[in-house]
């Protein structure tokens, strides 16, 4: 072997990784594939570098593309005849392009399901061409074979590959301007959590003489002044204050059981 030419280098290289991937095939041996990792990093290198300027480091893509690099290695057949770099390249781009499918996402929604909501989604479109209408949930999960709760789960998980901020303008027509996504979230009632206290309330008004009931009702639910409720009632105002005291006590006693 020390008197080849220069000029076959290459042809020695492959020659030895082709012995290599022999050898690997028979032992398994992960020193050997070790180095055949090393030997086809140029490969993995130039796969990820037609990934660039997509908002990914380069290191990080080989570093992914090399997990596919080590599938592929696990999986080759050197008996079969096929060139390893032919066989690897699309288990290389797969990995990778799994990479920004799984980075586009924008909650953590797991593997499966996204590889399952694509799946169906797919199915769906096909369906609706054959059968001329929209495919039911289970006529789609029989196409992609999966279970109707699965399939449903996963189309509708797929709207976790977008989010929406609630800072978001929601313009319309003719406002200049535009109200935000969270102004529309619904919140809780406060008037109906107050409901129950306000039964409570009106039992415990029950309890009071007629005078006592009055002067609650017009001080606090119609909002009148002590001096306007003295005169409504032909009393002193004093005499109002003394008996709203009374009536508070013993609302509040009444309550507090």
């Amino acid at each position: 072997m020390a008197t080849r030419k220069r000029s076959g280098a290459s042809t020695w290289v492959h020659e030895d990784a082709e012995s290599l991937f022999a050898r690997y095939a028979e032992t398994k041996d992960k020193k050997i594939r070790d180095r055949l990792v090393v030997m086809h990093q140029n490969l993995v290198r130039f796969l990820a570098g037609k990934f660039m300027n997509r908002g990914e480091p380069i290191e990080d893509l080989v570093q992914v593309g090399t997990i596919g690099l080590i599938n592929a290695i696990d999986r080759f057949d050197p008996e079969r005849g096929t060139k390893f770099s032919t066989y690897a390249t699309p288990t290389i781009v797969g990995e990778i392009r799994r990479h920004f499918r799984d980075k586009a996402w924008s909650l953590k929604v797991p593997r499966r399901l996204q590889e399952l909501n694509l799946a169906s989604n797919k199915a769906a479109e096909n369906l609706s061409q054959k059968l001329g209408r929209a495919p039911t949930i289970q006529e789609i999960a029989q196409a992609v074979d999966a279970t109707e709760e699965e399939t449903l789960e996963a189309i509708e998980l797929g709207n976790a590959y977008e989010t929406v901020s609630l800072d978001t303008k929601l313009a319309y027509e003719g406002e200049s301007a535009p109200l935000s996504l969270a102004e529309f979230v619904g919140e809780s009632d406060g008037s109906l959590e107050n409901l129950e206290k306000y039964g409570d309330l009106s039992q415990a008004m029950d309890c009071l003489d007629q005078r006592e009931r009055s002067i609650i009702y017009l001080r606090f639910f119609k909002d009148m002044s002590q001096t306007e409720v003295a005169k409504k009632l032909n009393i002193s105002q004093m005499h109002v204050s003394r008996l709203q005291q009374k009536a508070l006590k013993r609302l509040k006693d009444l309550l507090s059981d």
